[in-house]
């Protein structure tokens, strides 16, 4: 998938997300989401989450080129991960997978 700003890659490569010692994330089917101006973001298959670590807190953004965004804290660390429920028509690959701010995560 790709547009002007944004082209996703399936990635088979395994990937996890830490957090202070934590596992949150283990997966080999993440897709590699590269945006112009922003890092390289890997979206996790929510079954590959560990959600019942995870509260959704009330943070929401919206971007043009993916949706609307829900966000999600682990204890007193607010807004360490993303998801879109419901991107824009042509994102919808990322609908309910899950993203790490990798500056949170270890």
């Amino acid at each position: 998938m790709q547009n002007a700003r944004i082209t996703l890659h399936p990635n088979q490569q395994r990937m996890q997300v830490q957090f202070e010692g934590i596992l949150l994330a283990d997966a080999t089917n993440t897709l590699e989401l590269l945006e112009y101006g922003y890092p390289p973001s890997h979206y996790f298959p929510r079954e590959d989450v560990r959600m019942d670590l995870l509260t959704a807190s009330e943070t929401t953004t919206y971007c043009p080129f993916k949706g609307y965004a829900m966000y999600f804290s682990l204890t007193e660390s607010r807004d360490i991960a993303w998801s879109y429920e419901e991107p824009i028509e042509g994102m919808e690959a990322i609908a309910g997978r899950v993203a790490f701010y990798e500056e949170a995560c270890e």
